[in-house]
């Protein structure tokens, strides 16, 4: 790995530590029943498109790995459904937080600190793979989608949310940050890598995606309209419905 992506991970690694992803939503304190309870009416507010695609009841009894597990709103809802549930984290408050968050319920499941892309597994471990939001944080996606793919079983399933290049999220950002900045020169890639989220962050196509995920079969990309589609630009994102949708939801299934 070069030094230079050694220093975006640290740096990806050090903005997620600092701020798990949805712990802005909550104002209860760190860690307490009152805490994940906000975060996951938020996360259901926010992302209602998710279990559309994640089908949290279709996993039970498999042996499900997710990558990246923030605070664990999704990992939870595979763990209550009954799946065979392994988390993984870049960052350690992540990975502490969850297995909080699944004392507090009573429940069990391995969760642990992992970069996607070196997945601590054996080939062929897993019958479905999930991961919402977090591989276009890695510096090097394409090996992240390589390592997720590898650890699947033959036969199963993986669904994967990277954010779409064209959407009314990145063009309001491009707006903000490159026309009103007086940088019109500025592409939303360099836009994206600057100002959303951590350090790097990178944004797709769905024609890229068919591409990456190419080891799969039956392989389908969904581009999905969000709530922070309607707050970047209001009624207009409903006008165009999916077609400038913030997620790009890939699924498909391992050759058996």
């Amino acid at each position: 790995m070069s030094e230079s992506a050694i220093d975006q991970k640290l740096s990806v690694r050090t903005f997620w530590e600092r701020d798990p992803c949805g712990s802005e939503h909550t104002a209860a304190p760190e860690g307490t029943a009152e805490f994940y309870a906000e975060v996951e009416r938020t996360r259901a507010e926010l992302d209602p498109q998710i279990p559309r695609f994640a089908d949290f009841d279709g996993a039970r009894g498999e042996e499900v790995l997710e990558i990246g597990v923030g605070l664990g709103s999704d990992f939870l809802r595979f763990v209550r459904a009954g799946a065979r549930a392994t988390g993984v984290d870049l960052t350690q408050h992540a990975v502490e937080l969850v297995r909080r968050r699944l004392d507090l319920e009573g429940l069990h499941a391995d969760v642990l600190q992992a970069d996607a892309e070196q997945l601590p597994f054996a080939d062929a471990s897993f019958d479905r793979i999930y991961s919402w939001g977090v591989l276009h944080h890695s510096p090097d996606t394409v090996r992240a989608v390589r390592e997720a793919i590898r650890v699947l079983r033959p036969g199963g399933r993986l669904c994967v949310m990277l954010y779409a290049r064209h959407s009314w999220v990145t063009y309001g950002m491009w707006v903000r940050h490159a026309l009103l900045a007086g940088k019109p020169w500025r592409g939303l890639a360099d836009v994206l890598s600057g100002h959303m989220e951590s350090p790097g962050t990178t944004a797709y196509t769905a024609r890229e995606l068919r591409s990456m995920f190419a080891g799969l079969d039956d392989v389908r990309v969904d581009q999905v309209s969000t709530s922070y589609d309607t707050q970047m630009v209001g009624p207009l994102a409903r006008l165009t419905g999916d077609r400038l949708g913030w997620n790009l939801v890939v699924r498909g299934r391992r050759a058996a």
